[in-house]
């Protein structure tokens, strides 16, 4: 007899936002990198030493073995997790801190069509309403007249819904893969995909931007590792909308460190889709 998985809904909570929150500061650190650095040569790095920080993890849980049955899982998601990483840093480097993050955020709205689409799961008749809401809204934030602006946006775009089909990966793995081997392999494969890219365009690094890069793989790793064990202790859906305070973080800070203003439409936007993703994600939990 198997044993039930026990849910803990107010520990899940405190690490989905813990774990968003660290996305968050990674995100200026990033950005601060990014005038010096590639996004292939930072996404490299932070994962060169994630796995570095992920070997001294398992060799101090010695009851933890990196044996798995799932290697294609652990492949196919690092393969569409570094991609959509990549997405995300290219958005960090070039928009309005708040934007970028809420973009990653649009991922919510894309797990109901993928989930149809992969695992055949049903689409509750809140989503007639939730998604159209979504999508309104990232259609008005889409909207920006300069032309660099807007490619950005849609690579934004596109690491959300590729960072929203690595979660059905980790789903598929969550009953028998613990959080640790989940991330370790993540790294490992992540490292490896991001490696030519990185070498064929490296720039050399200072220091303080060594210490910088350091910052980002241990932050990184640390919100990888609370935001996969939240997702064991709480339900997907119920954790979807705290997911979000990382858009109000993310803006504040903006606004304090460079002074970022966002227009009406684009605030109007973001109201939209923190309404569709906060619905959409919801209506996993019922």
């Amino acid at each position: 007899m198997s044993t039930a998985r026990v849910e803990r809904p107010f520990q899940g909570v405190l690490l989905i936002i813990v774990a968003e929150a660290i996305l968050v500061f990674n995100g200026i650190i990033v950005r601060e990198l990014g005038s010096d650095a590639g996004v292939a040569q930072l996404v490299f790095l932070r994962n060169l030493l994630g796995l570095g920080y992920m070997l001294v993890l398992v060799s101090l849980q010695r009851n933890l073995s990196l044996r798995t049955s799932r290697l294609h899982l652990h492949f196919m998601r690092a393969a569409i997790g570094v991609s959509a990483m990549g997405c995300l840093y290219y958005s960090w480097t070039h928009l309005p801190l708040g934007t970028a993050a809420l973009l990653k955020q649009t991922a919510p709205l894309f797990l109901p069509i993928l989930g149809l689409w992969m695992l055949g799961e049903r689409i509750s008749p809140i989503l007639r309403w939730s998604l159209p809401i979504g999508f309104i809204g990232v259609a008005l934030v889409l909207q920006p007249s300069n032309s660099t602006l807007q490619f950005a946006v849609v690579i934004g775009l596109l690491g959300a819904l590729l960072g929203a089909l690595a979660k059905i990966y980790i789903r598929k793995m969550k009953e028998t893969e613990p959080s640790r081997r989940i991330v370790f392999y993540f790294a490992l494969f992540a490292a490896l995909f991001s490696a030519p890219f990185a070498l064929s365009d490296w720039s050399p690094l200072t220091l303080w931007q060594w210490v910088a890069v350091a910052a980002i793989g241990a932050l990184s790793t640390l919100a990888q590792l609370a935001m996969t064990r939240a997702y064991h202790n709480a339900p997907a859906g119920y954790l979807g909308p705290f997911t979000y305070s990382s858009v109000v973080i993310a803006t504040l800070l903006g606004w304090l460190i460079w002074d970022e203003s966002l227009g009406t439409l684009t605030l109007l936007g973001m109201l939209l889709i923190l309404v569709g993703g906060a619905m959409t994600a919801r209506t996993k939990s019922n």
